[in-house]
């Protein structure tokens, strides 16, 4: 079974793909970018601005799916620049303070509005 999530608490999409996805017993998320739900506009701000709101972003949409950032088991990162990859951390970590999920962060040369984080997740249903 393949059900498609979509939340008005998370920006709505700009291009042809899901929020999520719920399938077998999980959820994935498609990639959250700083963007306000309400304005469609990029936080301004750094790094740990906008990874605020990717996580606000990302928990909305899990919310719709039923789930949380508690359960999420697989998160990847794209960063516009590595050199925010330890200040990026520091924000991580209280998202995710035990337990935290698989993680792969790369740095990406350009992103969706040219923000500085993307993040995407895989999480139990």
């Amino acid at each position: 079974m393949r059900e498609v999530i979509e939340t008005r608490n998370a920006p709505s999409k700009i291009g042809p793909f899901s929020q999520a996805i719920r399938a077998n017993g999980f959820v994935f998320v498609a990639g959250q970018v700083p963007v306000d739900p309400e304005s469609r506009a990029v936080v301004p701000g750094d790094i740990l601005v906008q990874t605020k709101r990717v996580f606000e972003n990302l928990s909305a949409v899990l919310h719709a799916a039923g789930t949380s950032l508690e359960k999420v088991v697989k998160v990847g990162v794209f960063l516009k620049n590595l050199d925010d990859f330890g200040r990026f951390n520091e924000l991580y970590e209280r998202y995710f303070p035990s337990e935290p999920p698989a993680r792969t962060t790369v740095e990406a040369s350009r992103l969706p509005k040219e923000v500085l984080v993307e993040i995407d997740a895989i999480a139990l249903a």
